[in-house]
């Protein structure tokens, strides 16, 4: 059976350090990919290694091609061959019509959300593919349920980086099924982390969170529960498939 090893970018804060975390009491190394702030990785990575597993953290921005490869480079020197891969990094506009959105602001979060997921997905398939070599393995993508509204409500960038985000799940599934990578995909909806503060919208969770049919928020480590699980071999006839985590939202 192969190592279990996996590479989570974003995987500092919020969904991506939840599942960080829980993967590692699932039997994962993992690898910590963050952006900016390397004290919240390697807080993730001292939970990792307290769970009895090796944890390594690697800064890279996504949206550059040649980081993303040099990313997958350090993870694999310093654990092993990847066999699992969380496609998490993001970020999010502030709300406001796509007309009012400055145009820098647009094409920063289609770069990170959008380019980013597709080349993380790309090396992906180079690293794990049987073809290349690889031991076969699991992509996971973090979509929103901002794809399902297509961004409507003062997101139209983050919505359709998303939508786009799906469409790698569904399309790249099934292209690489034979490859012995499984792809699957998270619609998370209104969780309570830290990104929400950057919409700009003030009390944004205590305001739509009774919305919810489920009556609240959800949490990252709810979200985490359902990564894993498509991690995992309980999971192992699902590919090109995504799931909603919104509380029925």
């Amino acid at each position: 059976m192969a190592d279990k090893v996996l590479l989570v970018t974003g995987g500092g804060r919020g969904i991506g350090a939840a599942i960080s975390r829980l993967a590692a009491k699932d039997g994962w190394d993992v690898a910590i990919n963050y952006a900016a702030r390397p004290e919240p990785a390697e807080e993730v990575a001292a939970a990792v290694r307290a769970a009895g597993r090796k944890a390594v953290t690697i800064k890279g921005d996504v949206s550059d091609h040649a980081t993303v490869v040099r990313m997958f480079d350090e993870a694999e020197q310093a654990l092993s061959k990847l066999t699992g891969v969380v496609v998490n990094a993001g970020i999010i506009n502030k709300s406001a019509p796509l007309a009012e959105i400055p145009v820098e602001d647009i094409q920063r979060v289609i770069e990170v959300d959008l380019m980013g997921a597709i080349w993380t997905a790309r090396e992906a398939v180079r690293r794990m593919g049987r073809s290349y070599g690889g031991q076969g393995g699991v992509i996971v993508n973090i979509s929103s349920m901002a794809a399902i509204f297509c961004g409507a409500g003062g997101f139209a960038p983050y919505g359709i980086a998303k939508l786009g985000v799906d469409a790698i799940t569904e399309g790249l599934g099934k292209d690489v099924a034979g490859d012995g990578i499984r792809v699957c995909g998270l619609r998370p909806g209104l969780i309570d982390t830290d990104i929400q503060n950057d919409t700009g919208i003030e009390n944004r969770l205590e305001r739509f969170g009774p919305t919810v049919p489920m009556g609240r928020t959800g949490t990252a480590d709810e979200v985490a529960e359902a990564a894993v699980w498509l991690l995992s071999e309980k999971a192992s006839y699902v590919t090109a498939t995504s799931f909603n985590v919104s509380g029925g939202r």
